[in-house]
């Protein structure tokens, strides 16, 4: 009994650390700015402002996935505020129309990780 539990314990630990790992996409490269500081946002007209929502299929953690997500989106150019929601499986972006468009985020959030896991859907403007 007390090794079924050891074995569980390990399975589990061993998920948690695989299960949202994060490679780089050399095809971002044109869309993504740098990551390793926190962006300074520019004031966005009010006319040009527009704020989108959709789901995203594929997470299966909050703070490696979702937060990853959320990471990947706030650091665009031209966009103001990103959230991404790992229990109801939805994000919100706030951004600069003139900048980004709703091809370019849901290519950002398909991209993330492995470019396989997650999807966007309903995507809504």
């Amino acid at each position: 009994m007390k090794f079924t539990k050891i074995i569980a314990t390990v399975t589990i630990a061993s998920l948690a650390f695989v299960s949202c790992k994060k490679e780089e996409d050399k095809n971002l490269a044109n869309i993504k700015t740098e990551t390793s500081a926190p962006k300074e946002h520019k004031a966005i007209a009010a006319e040009n402002l527009q704020t989108a929502s959709f789901e995203i299929e594929g997470m299966t953690c909050a703070m490696g996935c979702a937060k990853t997500i959320e990471k990947e989106l706030s650091n665009l150019d031209g966009v103001e505020k990103a959230t991404v929601d790992f229990d109801k499986k939805t994000a919100t972006v706030s951004f600069d129309k003139t900048i980004q468009n709703p091809e370019s985020l849901t290519k950002v959030v398909q991209e993330t990780g492995d470019g396989k896991t997650y999807k966007v859907s309903n995507f809504k403007s």
